[in-house]
Formats: C-alpha cells, sequence, structure tokens
C-alpha cells in the first residue's frame, strides 16, 4: 500500500507543482546533503535551522504536503558536548558556535566581548545552558502595548503556545520531598518533542539558600516558574527525561519527524547570501556553502508563498541588509541596492549584561555540596557510579534549577527617584547620533514602559542563580535601558561577519540600576537574620567597593554585556516606532516575507530567552497557517 506522503507527493505532482523526478528525491530523504537533491521551488523557504526555524517547519509540514525547506549555516551532528548535561555548559565548549567579537565598548574601556550563538542545526538551542525560564506577565504584555492594548501579543496570548512549546515532565516525588520543591502543571503542556524535565537529584544547599530569601521583606515565592510572577522559584531544564540528555530544536522538531515527513527537507553546512525580491515581493534565496570565501555562482531556490527569516538576532537583520531591506544610509554605504528603506532593521540591539560577584560561605554547613564533587572522593564516586549505572545522581544537574527573579522595588528603595529620572531623560541622547527619529520614538516608547517596570512588582530586574555550593558568582541586570546595533560592515558586506555593537552603558542609568543589584545581593548575604551564621566573605568585588563612585568603576571595568541573549534587531513594533515587523511578523513594506525568532522581541523578556523564542515560533506557526487557510 501507498504511505500518506506517497499519496501527498503524487498529489503535487498532478497539481504541477513538482515534477516526477522531483517527486522521487522527495520521497528519498529529508535531509538534503547536496543542492542537485533540492526542489526547484518550495512552499516555504526557512533561512535558519535554529531554535524558531525547525519549530515553524516542524509545524508547517504536519499536513504532509506544504513542502518546506530549512538552510542552516551549520552542520547536522549530534556530538557527545551538546548531548551532555551534567554542568550545563558543554554545548558553550563543544565549537560549534560563530567566531564573532563585538566592535570595541566605548564606555567598558574599548574591550570587546565575544557574540555567542549556536553555529549548528538546532540553533542556540543546541548550546546554551538548558535553564527554561519564563519571563513575567508584564514582559510580554509590554510587547503588546507597543500597538495597542487590544494586541494579541500578551501573556494570556503566548501562554498557549508556552503550553504548546513544551512537554513538562514532573520532578520525582523522592526529589520534590526532599528538596521540598514546588510546581504546577497548569502553566504547561504535554505534547511537544522538546522536554522540561527535571533533574533526579538535589543539593540541599540550593533548598537553604532559596529559603534565606525569607530573611528579607518583599519576596515572593510562585508556586511554578511558568506563572509569569517574580520571585524565588524552582524551574526545569531542557532534558530529556530517559535518555537524560539535551532535549532541543532539532531533537524535538528534525530528528523526530524524519526521514518519514518527505515534504520538510534540510541542508545544513549552508550560507544564505540574500533573499530574492521580485520588486518589494520575497520570491526565494540565494546560497552558497558555508565554507565559501565568495558569494558569486550561488544556488537559487523558490518560494511559492513565503520567505520566513529565522536566522537569529545577530542574523537576520544582517540578512535582511544583505538583500536590501534595512537603513538606506547603511545601505548605501556598503554599495547595496535598497529594495525597502526600513530604519530599525539592526537597531535595537538588546542582551543581558552580567557581572561577577563572588560570594564564599565558610559555614554554609549542609551536605552533600557541589564542591564535594571535586573535595569528596567517596561522594565523587558514587556520584559517577549512579551515573553510569542508571544516569541519576548529582550530574544529570545542569546548571541547577533555583533562581531568584526579583522586582526593582523589592531590591532598592530607589526604584521610585530611578523611574523619575528615567521619565526626564532626552532619550534620543542616548542613542546613535544619527539615529533615524522613528527608531527614537520607539526608543523612547520602551523607556517609559520600562520607568513604569521600575515601579513595579510584577517585571524582575534582578536576578541570581542558585546553585546549593559554598560559592556564587553571578547577578543579571534583566531589563538593560542601553540600546545597541548590528550592522553590515561596509568594507566588504558580504565577505565580513556583521559589527555588532552592544553600545553598553550607553544609558547611564544602566550604572545605577546595576548598582542597586549589587547592593541588594550584598544586603542578602550580610544584612539578613536568614544567613548571619554562613560566615560570608565577599571576594568579589569586595568590601571596599561601597560609594556611587567605587561601584561605577567596578562596573566600567568588569561588565560582560552579553548573557548570549540577543534580541530586538527585527522588532516587533509600529513601524513609526521603528519596527521592522508587524504583529503578524510580517516585514514592513516588503510582501511575503516574515521574522521569526528573538529579534522579533522588541523587548528583552526577565529571564532566559530559549523558552521564549520557541513560544513565538508556535504562535508565528500559527499565524502562517492561519494566512494560508491552514491553521491547526
Amino acid at each position: 500500500m501507498w504511505s500518506f506522503t506517497a499519496f501527498a507527493t503524487a498529489a503535487l505532482i498532478i497539481a504541477g507543482y513538482i515534477s516526477p523526478s522531483d517527486a522521487h528525491r522527495a520521497l528519498a530523504s529529508t535531509i538534503i546533503t547536496r543542492q542537485s537533491k533540492l526542489l526547484s521551488s518550495y512552499d516555504y523557504i526557512i533561512v535558519g535551522g535554529g531554535t524558531a526555524g525547525l519549530t515553524v517547519a516542524d509545524r508547517l509540514t504536519e499536513d504532509g504536503k506544504t513542502t518546506v525547506l530549512v538552510i542552516e549555516y551549520g552542520p547536522n551532528v549530534h556530538p557527545n558536548s551538546i548531548k551532555t548535561i551534567s554542568g550545563g555548559f558543554g554545548g558553550m565548549g563543544s565549537g560549534y558556535l560563530y567566531n564573532i567579537q563585538s566592535v570595541p565598548q566605548t564606555n567598558l574601556q574599548g574591550r570587546t566581548t565575544a557574540v555567542q550563538a549556536g553555529k549548528i542545526v538546532g540553533g542556540s538551542s543546541a548550546v546554551n545552558a538548558l535553564m527554561t525560564v519564563r519571563g513575567t506577565t508584564e514582559d510580554y504584555d509590554r510587547w503588546g502595548s507597543f500597538f495597542s492594548e487590544k494586541s494579541d501579543w500578551s501573556w494570556k496570548g503566548l501562554l498557549p503556545y508556552f503550553k504548546k512549546a513544551l512537554n513538562f515532565v514532573p520532578p520525582n516525588a523522592d526529589v520534590v520531598a526532599s528538596a521540598r520543591m514546588t510546581y504546577n502543571t497548569e502553566f504547561w503542556g504535554n505534547t511537544s518533542g522538546v522536554y522540561a524535565a527535571w533533574p533526579s537529584f538535589q543539593y540541599p544547599g540550593t533548598t537553604l539558600i532559596m529559603e534565606a530569601f525569607k530573611g528579607l521583606p518583599g519576596v515572593e515565592f510562585p508556586g511554578d516558574s511558568g506563572a509569569g510572577k517574580p520571585g524565588v522559584y524552582w524551574y526545569p531544564q531542557f532534558m530529556d527525561p530517559t535518555k537524560v540528555e539535551r532535549s532541543f530544536a532539532k531533537t524535538g522538531h528534525l530528528d523526530n519527524v524524519q526521514p518519514s515527513r518527505s515534504n520538510y527537507h534540510l541542508i545544513a553546512d549552508s550560507r544564505v547570501t540574500k533573499i530574492l525580491f521580485n520588486g518589494t515581493t520575497a520570491t526565494g534565496v540565494a546560497f552558497v556553502p558555508a565554507s565559501s570565501k565568495t558569494v558569486t555562482n550561488p544556488t537559487t531556490v523558490v518560494a511559492s508563498k513565503e520567505v520566513i527569516v529565522a536566522a537569529g538576532g545577530i542574523h537576520s537583520p544582517h540578512i535582511l541588509q544583505l538583500s536590501g531591506i534595512g537603513p538606506k544610509k547603511i545601505l548605501s554605504a556598503a554599495k547595496i541596492d535598497t529594495i525597502v528603506d526600513l530604519p530599525g532593521v539592526g537597531q535595537n540591539f538588546q542582551d543581558h549584561p552580567m557581572l561577577q560577584a563572588t560570594y564564599q560561605y565558610r559555614n554554609l554547613n549542609v551536605k552533600p555540596s557541589p564542591d564535594d564533587m571535586f573535595m569528596n572522593a567517596t561522594f565523587a564516586t558514587w556520584a559517577q557510579n549512579v551515573w553510569r549505572a542508571n544516569k541519576t545522581g548529582p550530574n544529570s544537574i545542569a546548571t541547577g534549577n533555583a533562581a531568584a527573579w526579583l522586582s526593582f522595588p523589592v531590591i532598592s528603595s530607589r526604584a521610585a527617584d530611578l523611574s523619575n529620572q528615567l521619565l526626564a531623560q532626552n532619550h534620543t541622547q542616548y542613542l546613535p547620533a544619527d539615529v533615524d527619529p522613528s527608531v527614537a520614538r520607539g526608543y523612547a516608547s520602551q523607556m517609559r514602559s520600562l520607568a513604569a517596570a521600575l515601579k513595579s512588582n510584577d517585571t524582575a530586574f534582578f536576578n541570581f542563580v542558585i546553585t546549593g555550593g559554598s560559592t556564587s558568582g553571578i547577578l543579571i541586570d534583566l531589563h538593560p535601558l542601553s540600546r545597541g546595533t548590528v550592522n553590515v560592515d561596509a568594507r566588504d558586506p558580504y565577505g565580513r561577519v556583521p559589527l555588532v555593537d552592544y553600545r553598553a552603558l550607553a544609558n547611564p542609568l544602566d550604572i545605577s540600576i546595576m548598582t542597586e543589584i549589587h547592593r541588594y545581593a550584598r544586603k542578602f548575604h550580610f544584612e539578613n537574620p536568614l544567613t548571619s551564621t554562613w560566615k560570608t566573605t565577599e571576594l568579589v568585588p569586595g568590601l571596599s567597593t561601597t560609594t556611587d563612585k567605587d561601584w561605577s568603576d567596578y562596573i566600567i571595568e568588569s561588565l560582560s554585556p552579553s548573557e548570549f541573549h540577543p534580541v530586538g534587531t527585527c522588532a516587533m513594533m509600529p513601524r513609526d516606532l521603528g519596527g521592522v515587523v508587524d504583529e503578524e511578523l510580517k516585514v514592513y513594506g516588503t510582501q511575503r516575507l516574515r521574522v521569526v525568532d528573538a529579534s522579533v522581541m522588541p523587548t528583552l523578556p526577565g529571564g532566559n530567552t530559549c523558552q521564549t523564542v520557541y513560544a513565538v515560533a508556535e504562535k508565528a506557526a500559527d499565524l502562517i497557517r492561519s494566512g494560508a487557510g491552514t491553521r491547526a
């Protein structure tokens, strides 16, 4: 008997969409290793086989007949370094990341920083630290507010897609009891191929440190990380609970449907050089092998319905600009013909800045501890044995599963003062000198929203990850005010990587906010009755750092402008506010072209971005199918 895919392919032949020879190739495999195996035309071409791209491709091809080609720069591999859970940073050291350095940062003493993004099928979901976290309700309501109060880009509008995006597997009952964990399945789904699961072990120190936040006023303890509320809570990790390996876009949205879904094609190791247009209508793409030193003689493929750019916060704006979509003055300087003068492309760049703040606990007095993996041979041997036997124990923990995500009024008495200072600013002053007026208006609108957020108990600004060990070390500012840029390099736009400028600390209030974040961390450790017996030492920056100038000097000297969460460079905002895409993620001024990835987020969520990207992609897939009359 014929399979369903055979019937679907036959129908495409009869309808004239593909030739018999194309049909034979289509039935052969979904992973394309040679350009000669490509169809000449697909319904949809997706540029980027990462977190968003693979999610959208999976959803669009579920009907068995809609043809989709995904083009990914990186290789289609699945090495052990990507699979590894223990420690959470195996992906970061895998070698499958782009080699990009930012431009020297004027406000960071001329330092540059690595621009990290996954260069592999699966994208950054293959290399991130496995933290499965959402922002707060206000983070997502803020997005829609730039359009209207009725916008469906809101917590309410996204929650169904957060549920659809992940398959939540509750923690083991014994771990829940011993660690006093809480969770609520009301905020989760259980149908996705991408898993949110839990380690089979938690260090008792994690619970102790979490509960120490009860010693300071105003801290809430939401019952689940998915509730959209600031506070101190447990959160899962991106892990297949059966294999105890990384669960990511490749495993959840490609491997589980390939090779049976013959209408879903992917070609890896390929660099898209530009989107092809007929006037302002996207008609396809041109690409070359990723190893190619030139862009001459590219392969071209037609998209009969849409081109969907899903290359991430760094590369999506780069591809748009290379294709003639972007700020005309930047394109003209690079000798790129302007198809649509869209000033917001590559602007509004944001990432979560982080700072080291190292505290050592000399009397935490709870065992076992993460330190015992290195200092207690008996415990380390036990951990290795249970892992080898059944993949349980401490090695099933990635970077940890608990953190504090606190609002600004909880951490600082200066909330109203800094909010008023932000409102009073001439916001354009803190943008590039030649900023387009529409981008400046959008930035001012964002700053008004964040001024309100500074006084709100429903937006988290402070992030402190809890590991349960004798030291802690990183603080995150979840809503920086400074905005950077990602633009083509006019010296060689097609041959060089984009110019990435974080413009760190361009808005001086970022220093004030980060100072308050550090002061609260110090307060937690030294002015808290529940931490008084820990005998804490502040190793970095040290207790001699006290005045505003001391903190400013330390921040300028030590800040990393990136937690590897690039967003905002193809912002979903009204066009007169510097937006690049509308509420259907369609690129302004074009037809049959969308962007679907972290670049469309107009402002950062107050948490790691991966889970939000999955939700955006799920919602985008419904928008696309609805527009094509095939919504599931």
